[in-house]
């Protein structure tokens, strides 16, 4: 038997969302298994932590300015990105945006912010990657689910909307995709305390019901995402696309 093959040496990655937490935490990861990588924030400020964690694994890193909710700016980021590393191998599209709000007082700007950050967003950097990928014999796209994916979270109708969708387009352009050599398969991180989800945890209540409901009894650290993303993106996983790995201890397979 042939041993599966983790190593990612020689691949150049795209990573958006990754100034911290769980992004800061895949790029890491990647450059790690061996990728040069490309991160990408509002602010090329906000990345100097990853680039400094990235770098220090001795793999190349290109910190570009990027608000994934412009679509021209998918395209010509993702372009830079590629000229900057020499190609483009991977995609973690991990750009995200979320506000808690009960859905009486979910307004329009509100509404298009997270489905303009969480799904179009990454629906048009799949598409310039892929793009990409298609011309230079193929690839694997990675995109960030939720748990709202699957299941309905209170306060989170339009997190929820997004990251459905989301969970349809990988679906989708793994189907399309795959005849370009292009995986495209998902992440659904389950309770991670992270910068986005601070507001949660500030709830001790609310921190002890979410423990009674994981089998793991414990909540997601940004260790347990990289290791999945590695996979997804190695030839380990050459064969699996369109598919969605939830990282929750066990939350969805207990309900």
């Amino acid at each position: 038997m042939t041993r599966p093959n983790f190593d990612l040496s020689g691949r150049r990655a795209l990573v958006t969302g990754a100034s911290r937490g769980i992004g800061q935490a895949i790029a890491a990861a990647l450059a790690e298994a061996g990728a040069d990588v490309a991160i990408t924030a509002r602010t090329v400020e906000a990345l100097e932590e990853t680039r400094a964690l990235v770098e220090r694994t001795g793999r190349r890193c290109a910190a570009l300015a990027q608000d994934v909710r412009d679509v021209e700016a998918c395209g010509s980021v993702t372009k830079a990105a590629a000229e900057h590393l020499g190609g483009l191998d991977i995609l973690i599209n991990n750009a995200g945006f979320e506000s808690v709000r009960t859905s009486f007082d979910v307004d329009e700007a509100l509404w298009d912010q997270i489905l303009s950050t969480n799904l179009k967003g990454a629906f048009f950097c799949a598409q310039a990657a892929g793009r990409i990928m298609a011309e230079t014999g193929g690839g694997a796209i990675v995109n960030l689910c939720s748990l709202t994916s699957y299941v309905g979270i209170p306060t989170a109708v339009p997190y929820g909307a997004s990251k459905s969708g989301l969970l349809g387009v990988t679906h989708a352009l793994a189907a399309e995709w795959a005849a370009h050599n292009v995986r495209v398969n998902a992440i659904a991180p389950g309770y991670f305390r992270t910068a986005m989800t601070e507001v949660f945890y500030e709830n001790d209540d609310w921190q002890s019901r979410m423990l009674d409901k994981i089998p793991q009894r414990r909540f997601g650290r940004e260790s347990d995402i990289g290791g999945v993303a590695v996979f997804l993106c190695s030839d380990a996983a050459a064969y699996i696309t369109g598919h969605c790995i939830p990282v929750d201890g066990g939350y969805l397979a207990s309900i």
